[in-house]
């Protein structure tokens, strides 16, 4: 019978864990140990998606910037052996990857011997004759497309065979299609090329540039900034409570909005366990500020959230940019992509393509109302199945649900119904209260909305995909309590662990470390930046209106296109 020690290091190939994969198993990289993630799947304090979305993956970078060093050896205990070399990415299932059995692996590798006992000498070694264990080039995946054996995990460049299978399965629209790899085209023109060894050496420099950020104490929190928080925090409460006894509702409103709107940056503080590092210390503060002072769950924020720190601005993937009917701002929603966060699909239907028109323009007076959807979704998560119910965060659904009546009763009753007179002035109070936190939803879309969203495959490093899909916001020293280190999300999905009153003093080193490995560093002011969003979402919406016009010409002229 073998040790635990001698199964950790049996070293697995690439079809054999594919196998693995296409037998459900959930199979992750990292540091080079094969992780079976099964058993963890239903404790994991993130949720599923998260770990989803990294099967078949080496998730190094993403594990360790996301969880603190004991979180991290712990998953040792999943280890069931390692991998030699350089790991190539497959696509995970949640994405459209498509794995094939060891039967299959086994009759497809017969098969290629079999071909190769029939070749001259002279021809092609084996290792060309099976794209099992080599990339395929374009021509072969060429002519393997009618071929139902050959699917996306056939080769480590598998991402277009499954992209021309769909096609043959699907017609698509031309138009999106063209524009999709235009917007390919501009980012692999843009950023440093895919190759191998170029996205290692990013890697190397990044994970160099962390351990010069912890020798500088940057991921060291400085408590006495929370004083100056606090303070901050206690003034505006107070004066909603001074100007609700005053009976000035409307100015008692704006104190508990900006109360509000402050609150969510110590919050995302907590759910990144940037304050004390200890994963339930930080989510009790976490839960107090957003739950019982804030109505909101930080829960369902930290499910959403960590499937976005993992698939930034992915279409199909990411929830902080699936915002049909009222947003879109890429034309492949025009497509009514499947979501794999909501597990549903995303219509683009006769509402979408109203608002869609006019998003660039109903943008801000959309966001006012921002508030009122984070209630809707915090109450769908903890009385839904998504909340953890085993493992370290089981209990944390209930001291939620204890916070969400505590907010309701003190909010819903001791303010607005019992210390309002009349109807109209509780209107007016809750309408005022909950448009003065708008601010923060613009903060959280100018960091993503404008920039690309294009996905340029499995073998783009976790840093340039950040860096390519992320801004900064440049502002003075002095207005960065208004921003609430939001205004350095690009640092921080590099980083999600420093804490945001380092992130400032982080910034000239992530610029040093971007001009080193050629990526840009997106970073605009922020009227600059609201114009580049606004900018994108009217782009979207002329694409829109273009579509639109393209069809009702089809309709009316019969041509369809299929000639």
């Amino acid at each position: 019978m073998s040790t635990p020690a001698s199964r950790k290091d049996r070293v697995y190939t690439r079809p054999e864990i594919e196998a693995l994969i296409a037998d459900g198993r959930h199979i992750v990289i990292v540091d080079g140990k094969v992780l079976k993630c099964d058993a963890w799947m239903k404790y994991h304090p993130g949720g599923d998606k998260a770990i989803k979305h990294m099967v078949g993956r080496d998730a190094t970078d993403e594990v360790h910037v996301l969880h603190s060093p004991e979180a991290a050896q712990r998953m040792n205990a999943f280890q069931i052996g390692r991998v030699d070399g350089r790991w190539l990415n497959f696509v995970p299932p949640i994405q459209g990857g498509k794995f094939r059995t060891k039967a299959e692996l086994d009759a497809l590798r017969a098969h290629a011997a079999d071909a190769e006992l029939e070749r001259d000498d002279s021809s092609q070694g084996s290792s060309d004759g099976s794209p099992i264990f080599e990339p395929a080039d374009h021509d072969s995946v060429r002519r393997r497309r009618n071929d139902s054996t050959f699917t996306r995990a056939s080769s480590p460049t598998s991402v277009s065979s499954v992209e021309l299978d769909d096609a043959r399965e699907k017609p698509k629209m031309s138009f999106l299609d063209i524009k999709t790899q235009q917007e390919i085209s501009l980012d692999l023109d843009k950023y440093p090329p895919l190759k191998p060894d170029v996205q290692d050496d990013i890697v190397r420099k990044y994970r160099a540039l962390e351990e010069r950020i912890k020798a500088e104490g940057l991921f060291q929190c400085r408590y006495t900034s929370y004083l100056i928080e606090l303070s901050r925090y206690s003034l505006f409460f107070g004066l909603f409570l001074y100007f609700l006894r005053a009976g000035w509702y409307c100015t008692s409103a704006l104190f508990l909005g900006c109360f509000w709107h402050q609150l969510v940056f110590t919050a995302h503080d907590a759910g990144h366990m940037g304050i004390t590092h200890d994963y339930h210390t930080d989510s009790v503060i976490g839960i107090v500020i957003a739950d019982f002072l804030g109505g909101l769950s930080l829960g369902w924020w930290k499910r959403n959230h960590n499937v976005h720190h993992i698939v930034t601005n992915h279409t199909e993937h990411d929830p902080d940019i699936q915002h049909l009917p009222f947003f879109a701002i890429s034309h492949r929603f025009f497509e009514s992509l499947t979501s794999t966060y909501y597990d549903k699909v995303l219509q683009y239907d006769a509402a979408a393509r109203f608002f869609i028109r006019f998003q660039d323009m109903l943008y801000y007076p959309i966001l006012c109302f921002g508030r009122f959807n984070l209630y809707r979704l915090s109450w769908v998560y903890l009385l839904s199945t998504q909340a953890p119910s085993r493992g370290p965060a089981w209990w944390h659904r209930y001291l939620e649900i204890a916070g969400q009546i505590f907010f309701w009763y003190w909010f819903g009753y001791e303010v607005v119904t019992k210390s309002i007179p009349t109807g109209w002035e509780r209107f007016a109070f809750v309408m005022v209260s909950h448009m003065v936190t708008m601010p923060v939803h613009v903060q959280i879309t100018l960091s993503h909305f404008a920039m690309s969203t294009a996905d340029l495959g499995t073998h783009e490093s976790f840093p340039q995909k950040m860096l390519r899909t992320t801004m900064d916001v440049d502002c003075p020293e002095w207005l960065d309590f208004f921003h609430g280190g939001l205004q350095f999300q690009a640092i921080h999905h590099l980083y999600p662990r420093i804490p945001r009153h380092n992130l400032r003093r982080t910034q000239r080193l992530v610029m040093d470390f971007c001009d080193d490995v050629n990526i840009p560093y997106g970073l605009y002011g922020f009227a600059a930046g609201n114009r580049k969003v606004i900018g994108r979402l009217g782009d979207v919406a002329r694409q829109a209106t273009i579509l639109a016009a393209c069809q009702r010409s089809m309709i009316e002229s019969g041509d369809y296109g299929m000639h």
